[in-house]
């Protein structure tokens, strides 16, 4: 019950700190203080995430569970990037999104599903693999932030939400940091995958790695053409925004088959 309690706080402070956000998007800079609700809201997401694994006595890998605790590491990633970087109006669409997943693990808890190892091996693979997918989440939510900017800029009616963001070769120079950081874990995360795992097809996980190493080879080229060809605009939306759509499937989408269609672990 108290977890419970925790989890309805941390919501109603994402929430809120997405409203503030909301209020003054129009504003060319933000107080910080404005995150402060979103600080705690994330802090009270660690607890209930951190109660749970003490009840259980491991991680929950259910597909809602592990949502969730990506939507948290999203959200951190988030915070600290708007330290040096203005990236917090991003915070518009992610804080709710943190709060949608934190609120369906609430309402539907799901049976415990762990994994058989939990060597630094198996550790080291699972970490690269979160840190990845949510670096690519903030880049595909600016990947979106830039597409919306860049049409309302060429067709002269930007909104004023949208004048006050960065300048476009400021919002293209944080969407490629957010790529590049964010292939070197997913490379991390397919090589130990491949050195560690030792049968894929056994244990469901080839449609997985095949959708992974293709959205490598996506954020790959896109980071080669933009150093080799000066590949920016539409071009690095489209290759981001197809780049994370492959791994939200390669991530999520094996678990819903497994999980929700065919009742497997």
């Amino acid at each position: 019950m108290t977890s419970t309690f925790l989890g309805i706080f941390s919501i109603c402070a994402y929430l809120g700190s997405s409203a503030l956000l909301l209020k003054n998007r129009e504003q060319k800079t933000l107080s910080y203080t404005i995150v402060y609700p979103a600080w705690l809201g994330l802090f009270l997401h660690l607890v209930f995430i951190t109660l749970a694994v003490l009840q259980a006595n491991r991680f929950n890998f259910s597909l809602l569970s592990t949502a969730s605790m990506v939507s948290a590491l999203v959200v951190l990633l988030l915070l600290l990037a708007s330290l040096t970087k203005p990236v917090e109006k991003l915070g518009i669409a992610i804080f709710p999104l943190a709060a949608v997943m934190l609120g369906l693990d609430i309402c539907f808890p799901e049976k415990l599903r762990s994994l058989q190892t939990y060597n630094w091996e198996m550790g080291t693979h699972i970490l690269s693999s979160v840190i990845a997918f949510s670096l690519l989440n903030i880049a595909a939510l600016q990947a979106v932030l830039l597409a919306i900017q860049e049409h309302q800029l060429k067709n002269h009616q930007p909104k004023k939400f949208i004048l006050r963001l960065p300048a476009l070769q400021t919002m293209e120079s944080l969407l490629f940091q957010m790529i590049a950081m964010g292939l070197l874990f997913l490379s991390v995360s397919l090589i130990s995958g491949m050195v560690f795992i030792e049968d894929l097809f056994a244990q469901h996980l080839a449609h997985k790695t095949i959708l992974s190493i293709s959205a490598w080879l996506i954020f790959s080229a896109l980071l080669v053409g933009r150093w080799r060809y000066g590949w920016r605009g539409q071009t690095a939306i489209r290759w981001t925004i197809a780049g994370f759509v492959l791994l939200l499937l390669a991530y999520f989408g094996s678990k819903l088959v497994l999980e929700i269609i065919l009742h497997r672990t």
